[in-house]
């Protein structure tokens, strides 16, 4: 599995405790930064992740900002992103599960690192279950044409 991450300056610190994650549990990844501190424009880093995972150059993406919000829903303006929002284990399960979420966000201000990488974990190890959820996922699809 291959995993795009990025941030704005509001999540900074917590994209380099899922990277650190990441190196611990043997995920490749590619971290599109910011590597700086500077106040930047959550859209502009959202971007890169989810045109990258919608071409299947990466297989998921991680987004983080203060509240996760605003990157949530930059990537789901970009087609063949299903993208959730999670700041609880049991919705990261639910969302790979029967969503078959291709990208994560989180907000730094929401969640605290330990949370953060228990439901990052948990998105990054859980499967699509396919069957029921199949025909609903492409209903969403359908939504985008």
């Amino acid at each position: 599995m291959r995993v795009a991450i990025s941030s704005d300056h509001g999540g900074n610190n917590l994209r380099k405790e899922i990277v650190n994650l990441m190196n611990e549990i043997g995920i490749e990844y590619q971290d599109f930064g910011p590597h700086t501190d500077d106040s930047v424009d959550y859209p502009d880093y959202a971007k890169p992740v989810a045109d990258r995972v919608a071409s299947g150059e990466f297989d998921r993406g991680i987004l983080i900002c203060g509240t996760g919000i605003g990157m949530s829903i930059s990537a789901n303006k970009v087609k063949g992103i299903r993208c959730a929002l999670v700041h609880d284990v049991f919705s990261a399960k639910a969302t790979r599960e029967h969503n078959d979420s291709n990208i994560l966000t989180m907000g730094e201000r929401v969640i605290g690192p330990g949370l953060a990488r228990e439901i990052a974990q948990t998105w990054l190890t859980e499967e699509f279950e396919g069957g029921r959820h199949e025909k609903r996922i492409q209903k969403i699809t359908d939504l985008e044409k």
